[in-house]
């Protein structure tokens, strides 16, 4: 359990992954959207020093966001998500090669990352570095004519060190830049007509550039009957004018008295500024060169409750496997935006335009998966 542990916030010695393969349902609800679906991951090593695997992901979406009541209807869709990638393990050194794609009806990208890391000082230290690099194509539902192009990279660098016997901390540090069509094509904003009291809309228009930097600061603590507390920090900004905090404590306490469990709680708290041109409203139709109205542009807070729970199967019938676990966990996310409205409230004649109650809504998330060791 202990090195499990030290896997979730950075590698701490040079050793690859164990052959393992995972099958997971995943499920979001929240904002009148349900997200659901499938995934399978399967890892293999070769003669001890070269680890591969394979990942197939896959959810269905259905339903309505508030972005879409207001201006369209419900729809559903399908993404598919292809992974491969392989480990390479040379004396205190791990190079990692990832090929990545994601396919939908409007929306196709591919991905190649490599990392590298490295144990010095006794392995009580790992450097990582990273470097990824990703081209999508935009399209729009309806509209075949409608094609665009983005792309995005990412370098990043990390240090976990090994403080005592029971701290270990990892910090990194993230830069990104993005470049092409870098909206989204179904997103509108809307800008006051006429005296004020109607309101039209247009497609949303962003810059073609993007750069942002991230850094991170996470500890794990272990305590007695090992268990453990983890901490973590991570502040981003952007060129967009966005800046944002997360915040997240987790308590992991294995159970003395039920061999085999291990319960998991959580909570995150994240806060986020808007981006310079975003607007819940425009004053008049030409009010700014950039607008975008989407609410994950605008000021918000999120507040995130979640529990889990593993358990190590040991039946006659699993033998064939070193370990199985069973695995389950649920997180309860609170949305909270400061600026963005729902005009829904003024479509029907609730509420003056521009006087609309701020939105909120409430999600959950659900992660059932099985593991198997071999």
């Amino acid at each position: 359990m202990a090195g499990l542990l030290l896997v979730s916030i950075g590698t701490h010695s040079a050793v690859l992954p164990e052959d393992r393969a995972d099958i997971m349902y995943h499920g979001y609800d929240g904002d009148g959207v349900r997200i659901d679906g499938p995934s399978f991951l399967v890892r293999k090593n070769i003669a001890d020093k070269v680890s591969v695997y394979g990942n197939y992901y896959t959810d269905q979406v259905s339903g309505a966001s508030i972005d879409v009541l207001s201006y369209g209807s419900a729809y559903t869709e399908e993404r598919n998500e292809y992974s491969i990638g392989a480990d390479y393990l040379y004396d205190k050194t791990i190079m990692s090669l990832s090929y990545l794609n994601s396919d939908e009806s409007d929306y196709v990208s591919d991905a190649v990352s490599f990392d590298v890391s490295h144990d010095f000082f006794g392995d009580l230290s790992t450097l990582s570095m990273g470097f990824s690099y990703a081209e999508d194509t935009v399209g729009r539902n309806g509209d075949d004519s409608f094609s665009e192009e983005a792309e995005h990279k990412r370098y990043r660098i990390g240090l976990t060190q090994v403080i005592t016997k029971n701290i270990l901390m990892n910090v990194s540090f993230e830069t990104a830049a993005d470049q092409g069509y870098l909206n989204n094509p179904y997103r509108q904003v809307r800008f006051l007509t006429g005296d004020g009291t109607t309101a039209s809309s247009k497609t949303e228009l962003y810059p073609n550039t993007r750069n942002s930097d991230a850094i991170a600061v996470k500890g794990m603590f272990y305590l007695p009957y090992r268990a453990a507390i983890r901490a973590d920090y991570r502040f981003y900004s952007d060129s967009w004018g966005i800046e944002a905090s997360n915040y997240e404590l987790r308590y992991i306490h294995p159970l003395k008295e039920v061999a085999g469990l291990t319960l998991e709680a959580k909570y995150r708290f994240y806060d986020q500024t808007q981006a310079d041109f975003y607007s819940d409203l425009l004053p008049f139709e030409d009010a700014t060169n950039f607008y975008g109205r989407d609410k994950e542009l605008s000021t918000y807070t999120t507040n995130m409750f979640g529990i889990g729970a593993s358990y190590e199967l040991k039946h006659p019938w699993l033998s064939f496997f070193d370990k199985t676990t069973i695995n389950a966990y649920w997180d309860y996310i609170q949305f909270d935006y400061e600026n963005f409205r729902d005009m829904t409230q003024s479509n029907d004649g609730s509420f003056a335009i521009g006087e609309e109650p701020f939105f909120n809504f409430d999600a959950n998330v659900l992660r059932f998966y099985i593991s198997f060791w071999y």
